[in-house]
Formats: structure tokens, C-alpha cells, sequence
């Protein structure tokens, strides 16, 4: 499932037409030429749409340039031009009059969402230093607080949708604090800051049809419609086409309310999305395990999948020596390579992963759900002396490698597997262990 993230959104929602965009003479330039192409985080229900305070790992557009270059000198009068236009788009795909004037009145380009929108690829932090945020003790008491608090709904909910309540509680947790911050940004505003400008127009004009139309069915009064700075909603972060496919109405109250205290229908959303994904109730995302001396790293590759009693033959068990028991076929996955901890992981962390793909914030979840279920802190050791790459050093690691004939097919500033396996051909070439992790030792020995 480690393909673009527009298409695990296709298939989750059927209907993800891009929306007509028309005469876009009135939106700002785009900077970069590299921005026609959407990354894996421009579509991913919770890669592009992380509130403030949400620990979701900002995954980066693919752009080059710095966020100084690349912040628009849009307008005012501009983006009330761009309105005009789109009113008339929205209106031929079914939006009334009336709700389309009632959700513009007063709407404003909003410069500090464009900002935050290029200022992502800033954003660089090590798997360690995420993983201590995002099972932190404060979180791993409030996520078993939650349970206790919410046990009846979230038992019901994992009767009818099959998913672990744990693990909604984690994402829930991961995404907005249980319910503390679900964002305070007046949806319509900011997806329309976000269509006007050039860079992901298609995309962003889609959603805030999207946007329209559910606030038209009238599921949320415009009041209450509110989200993170890119229009992401409720207490688990739906962005509106994710919303209009996968949400439900848990409570029976006749709307599909993610947005009220009462987080009932935004749980059950977000079980029916998991449930919809292929989640195997029980199973787990991930056990972690230790490498033997010896092991082929070169076996640590997703696409190469094996029964855990297969991997024990080689050495691979978990931390008590013991032999993972077969609860599906499994992959090794080395988020930090021969170093850091080590993971057998299975189908379900692909079905978190449809939610974001960085494995940050897959793991993130993962862990956090363990530990709100007793589980302890992961044991092996991180190479803490180690740092995260900048924006610009990815990108030059990328143009290294493809430049010496490890080709990473994008030049885009995402460690994703293609880069992965870039780094462990030249890591081969050279003799080193070929663990496939993206370090600095790894970009000065490019150099």
C-alpha cells in the first residue's frame, strides 16, 4: 500500500473526480515546477490537515524552494475574484445559492494558512524524538482515561465495525488530544485559501465542494464548522471527501456529527474508515523483535512478506526470545535502521497506513495503543546521536543517488521505500550494512 496517497484515497471513497477549476487567471502563480505534481501528502486524510497541536508527523509537499520563495502575493480583491468563478462552478455541481453566499459572507484570504501550508517542509524531527511525544506518559494516562471514560460507546463501536477500540483511541489521541484540540479555523475559509492558491488548486477546490455540500445537507450548522488550518474536522481529522464516503451516524440522531463533544459519531468514523481499509480485528500492527547477528538486511523490504514461524527459522523473534506467534504474514521494518528498533509488522499497519503513511505515524499509533492496553515503552535502543535530515539535505540525498545511478525516481524531499532502496543499493556498493536508513553518515559518504 506504499503508492500515492490519492490513490488509497480513491479507493476508500469511488468518487474522487477532480472538481472543475475553470479560468484560474485570478489565483497566485505557483513557484515551483515541481508542484504540479501531487505528493503523497497533499491527499492523505491527515498528512496535509494536522491542527496545531495534533502530533501527526507534517509530511512535505513536493517542492524545492524555501517557504520565503514560495509564500504568493495573492490579494484581497484577487481571491474575491476567484469566488466569483467558483461560485459558478460550485453552483452547476449542485451547491444552492443561498448555502454558497451564507458559507462566503465575510470569507477572507487567510496568508497564515499559506504559510503554514509551505512551511511544512520545514518540519524535521527523528523517529524517537516523535514516538516520545506521541506515547508520551501524559498521552498513555489521558488514552486509558478515554477508554475507561467512553468503555460502553467504544465497545459498541467495536462490535459492529470490527476495529480494536485501543486503536481508535490512539488515533483519536494522536489526532486531537481526545477531543481537545479539534481545530478552530472556519473550514470554508481555509479550504477556500488553500483552491485559490496555485499549487494544489484541483485538490483543495474538490474538498471545499465537498465542504459545501455537507454543510448543505445540514449535518453541521456554520457556526460549528470548524477544522485544522487545512480543513480537516472533528475529533479524528476527516478532510471532507473521506468525511462524505466514510462517516457515520453512530447516535441516530439523523446527522453525522464529528464536530459536537459528544464524539460518538467521529469514533465510529473512524472505525467504519479502518473497517473499510481491510482491518483485521485482533491482529496486530506490529510486534517488535530482534535481528540476529548476521541477518541479510537486505531482507528488511516490505514487499518481502513471510509467515513470523518463517522468520524465527532465521533468528528473528521477539524481545523475550520467544517465536511470534502467526498472525499473518509479516514484513521487517527498520525505521531507523540496523541501529534502532526493529518491527515484524502486518496487514494492519497497512490499514493505519491508508490514514497517513509516514511510519512515524503509524508506529505512533501502533505503540500508543499497546500502551493504553498495558503494554510497556518500546526496549531497543534509537541512535539518539544521530539527527534528522533537513528538507534541503533529502533533497540532496535524492539528487545523489539518482546522480550515481541509485535512481529514487523523485526528486521530492520524502524518505518513502524508493528512496529506502536507493540508499540500500549505494549502501550495498559500498560495503556498508544495507539497512536502507537515510542518515547524515550516509549523505557526507554521497558527498
Amino acid at each position: 500500500m506504499r503508492y500515492l496517497v490519492i490513490a488509497s484515497v480513491l479507493a476508500m471513497t469511488g468518487s474522487m473526480a477532480p472538481a472543475q477549476t475553470g479560468d484560474d487567471t485570478t489565483r497566485p502563480a505557483s513557484r515551483s515546477s515541481t508542484d504540479s505534481e501531487v505528493s503523497r501528502s497533499a491527499v492523505s486524510l491527515v498528512s496535509v490537515t494536522a491542527p496545531r497541536n495534533s502530533l501527526r508527523p507534517a509530511l512535505r509537499p513536493a517542492v524545492t524552494s524555501t517557504p520565503e520563495v514560495l509564500v504568493p502575493a495573492a490579494t484581497q480583491s484577487g481571491f474575491e475574484d476567484w469566488i466569483k468563478g467558483f461560485r459558478a462552478r460550485a453552483l452547476r455541481q449542485g451547491i444552492s445559492a443561498d448555502v454558497f453566499d451564507l458559507a462566503f459572507a465575510g470569507v477572507q484570504y487567510d496568508a497564515d494558512v499559506i504559510r503554514r501550508d509551505r512551511n511544512q517542509s520545514e518540519f524535521t524531527k527523528t523517529i524517537w524524538d516523535y514516538l516520545d511525544s506521541a506515547a508520551s506518559d501524559a498521552r498513555v494516562n489521558n488514552g486509558k482515561a478515554a477508554l475507561r471514560k467512553h468503555d460502553a460507546l467504544l465497545d459498541r463501536i467495536e462490535a459492529q465495525y470490527g476495529v480494536d477500540k485501543d486503536v481508535i483511541v490512539a488515533i483519536w489521541g494522536l489526532e486531537s488530544a481526545y477531543g481537545t484540540f479539534r481545530g478552530s479555523n472556519p473550514v470554508i475559509g481555509s479550504l477556500a485559501t488553500l483552491a485559490y492558491d496555485a499549487r494544489r488548486s484541483d485538490f483543495f477546490e474538490e474538498q471545499l465542494i465537498e465542504a459545501l455540500k455537507i454543510l448543505q445537507s445540514g449535518d453541521v450548522r456554520l457556526a460549528n464548522f470548524k477544522g485544522s488550518w487545512a480543513g480537516a474536522m472533528g475529533h479524528t481529522q476527516f478532510i471532507p471527501t473521506s468525511y462524505q464516503s466514510l462517516a457515520v451516524d453512530f447516535d441516530g440522531d439523523g446527522k453525522r456529527d464529528i464536530w459536537s463533544d459528544d464524539p460518538a459519531d467521529a469514533l465510529a468514523s473512524t472505525a467504519n474508515y479502518l473497517a473499510k481499509n481491510g482491518w483485521i480485528k485482533g491482529m496486530p500492527w506490529g510486534v517488535e523483535v530482534r535481528i540476529p547477528q548476521g541477518f541479510d538486511y537486505t531482507l528488511a523490504n516490505r514487499d518481502i512478506l513471510r509467515m513470523p514461524s518463517e522468520w524465527t527459522q532465521i533468528g528473528i523473534v521477539d524481545l523475550d526470545g520467544k517465536a511470534v506467534p502467526d498472525h499473518g504474514s509479516a514484513s521487517v521494518l527498520l525505521p531507523a535502521g540496523a541501529k534502532g528498533a526493529a518491527f515484524l509488522i502486518f496487514k494492519n499497519f497497512d490499514v493505519i497506513e491508508t490514514y497517513n503513511t509516514a511510519d512515524a505515524y503509524v508506529i505512533g499509533v501502533g505503540h500508543l495503543s499497546d500502551r493504553i492496553t498495558g503494554a510497556g515503552p518500546i526496549r531497543s535502543d534509537w541512535p539518539r546521536e544521530d539527527r534528522a535530515l533537513t528538507f534541503d539535505e533529502r533533497i540532496e540525498m535524492q539528487r545523489l543517488l539518482s546522480a550515481k545511478g541509485f535512481d529514487t525516481q523523485k526528486i521530492d524531499g520524502k524518505i518513502g521505500p524508493l528512496t529506502i532502496n536507493a540508499v540500500r543499493a549505494f549502501q550495498t556498493s559500498i560495503g556498508d550494512i544495507p539497512d536502507g536508513y537515510a542518515s547524515l553518515n550516509i549523505l557526507k559518504k554521497l558527498r
